[in-house]
């Protein structure tokens, strides 16, 4: 089990990485867990104490070598982004999730746009601008403002006028050199969750909404103030839609393991936001809300997981 990062999302990932851990146990697992510190050193108990980045590196790469399968519960950069995977690919160790490819394109959201354009998804307009023309950047009405790689909304902005836009700008460029400003959507957020199991098949969970007053950014996320309808309330040819996108994305990243896409529902139907080939964890999180919403509880889902390991391909 990996927790941790050199991202914004340490902590959530620590507290994925931990309820994971846990549910293995309970279902017989050995677990050993490492923790990469926001400094990039893997603490690995009793042999890191002491190390650099690179010599931490070196001496927890025995452990994922003797491990069966490696959980890279590890959100953001350098971690869902599929950094994890290719080092376990080219170990030639079994992963839970998605592999180097799916990962890196699918928290690259201006990627994330081309593929699903291709697989005949709809995504909201919009455009990157480098961080360091953020001074000529054009207001030309009320936009969404975000880094192309990050998680958990961080450096997420709503502008509605002019003078807001700087700032935005200004906040997403601390997490990436590109920045995505992109079309307001109206309509409801929802999310799916995607399973690929043992043998190859994939099946979507029960649609979760979220609720909430205005962006849902980090502050949102975490300060326990999104309300939650899982499943969300939807007339069965919505749900069917939107299972068929996800599904559809899911296989045209070429995803495996657990992926969540969110969604805007318009009155036009599905616009997908974003894709999540690691997605949180716990057991209040919405992957597994939406999976308890389909009777497979959190200790099942995340030994369904484990199940489905495979090494990696490109």
């Amino acid at each position: 089990m990996i927790g941790g990062g050199q991202n914004p999302e340490h902590d959530v990932s620590l507290a994925s990485a931990a309820a994971v851990a846990e549910a293995l146990r309970v279902r017989g697992y050995d677990v050993s867990t490492v923790t990469i510190s926001q400094e990039g050193v893997w603490e690995v108990a009793g042999v890191s104490e002491g190390a650099t980045a690179a010599e931490s590196l070196a001496l927890a790469m025995p452990l994922i070598a003797a491990a069966d399968v490696v959980f890279p519960a590890v959100h953001g950069a350098l971690g869902e982004d599929g950094v994890l995977a290719a080092l376990c690919a080219l170990a030639g160790v079994r992963v839970v999730g998605s592999g180097p490819r799916a990962g890196a394109i699918g928290m690259d959201k201006w990627a994330t746009k081309l593929v699903a354009a291709a697989a005949g998804l709809r995504t909201a307009r919009g455009r990157v601008v480098n961080a360091a023309d953020c001074g000529d950047a054009v207001f030309d009405g009320p936009v969404v403002v975000k880094p192309v790689s990050a998680g958990s909304s961080y450096g997420v902005s709503l502008v509605r006028e002019e003078a807001e836009l700087g700032a935005a700008m200004r906040a997403a460029a601390r997490f990436d050199r590109r920045i995505l400003v992109e079309e307001v959507m109206q309509g409801r957020e929802i999310d799916v969750a995607v399973i690929r199991e043992g043998g190859g098949v994939r099946w979507a969970a029960p649609p979760l909404e979220i609720h909430t007053t205005g962006l849902f950014d980090t502050a949102t996320k975490y300060g326990g103030s999104a309300r939650f309808t899982v499943p969300a309330r939807l007339w069965a040819a919505e749900t069917t839609s939107l299972a068929r996108a996800a599904l559809s994305m899911f296989d045209a990243l070429g995803c495996a393991g657990v992926a969540r896409m969110d969604f805007f529902l318009t009155a036009e139907g599905p616009v997908l936001n974003e894709v999540n080939t690691m997605p949180g964890m716990t057991a209040a999180s919405q992957v597994p809300r939406m999976f308890a919403a389909a009777d497979v509880s959190y200790v099942d889902l995340v030994t369904r997981l484990v199940r489905a390991a495979e090494v990696p391909e490109g």
